[in-house]
């Protein structure tokens, strides 16, 4: 398979760039193409689901954006070294009885040397918010370059 760059080790630069670009394949909603940023055997923490390679990483990703309806999502870089890219995280959604959340959380990964991603530990809180409190509003799809990030929104 080929590599997905940015490659380890990041500079601040090319962890920035990883952590964007992952930010823009969730925020398509489409598992197949978000897995193939992780390696075959990839094993996740999320919340208290603990997945082993990428037709785990699919199924759930399925579940999760079939409940967690109109979903977007802003990450920022917290730090970097080497192999590793630590990361906090804001998404909003909305649950099929119109009730809207925003999730705030934080995720670790490491990367395998073809830039895919070895480890993902996720830990996330849910917050009910009116509509009137939601600030992620963009059309479905990746969020434009001009929509305030995480610090911008002071989240």
């Amino acid at each position: 398979m080929s590599e997905k760059p940015p490659l380890p080790p990041f500079s601040f630069e090319t962890a920035t760039a990883k952590v964007r670009a992952a930010e823009d394949a969730w925020n398509t909603r489409d598992a197949d193409r978000v897995s193939l940023a992780y390696t075959p055997d990839s094993r996740w923490r999320n919340r208290d689901h603990f997945l082993h390679g990428r037709e785990d990483i699919v199924a759930f990703l399925r579940d999760k954006w079939a409940l967690e309806l109109d979903y977007r999502l802003i990450k920022s870089l917290w730090a970097f070294a080497d192999d590793r890219i630590a990361v906090r995280f804001a998404y909003e959604y909305r649950t099929s009885d119109d009730q809207w959340y925003r999730a705030h959380g934080n995720e670790m990964w490491r990367f395998a040397p073809d830039g895919r991603m070895a480890r993902r530990e996720a830990s996330i809180n849910d917050v009910a918010i009116p509509t009137s409190q939601r600030l992620f509003l963009w059309p479905a799809g990746p969020r434009p370059a001009d929509h305030p990030g995480l610090d911008d929104l002071d989240l």
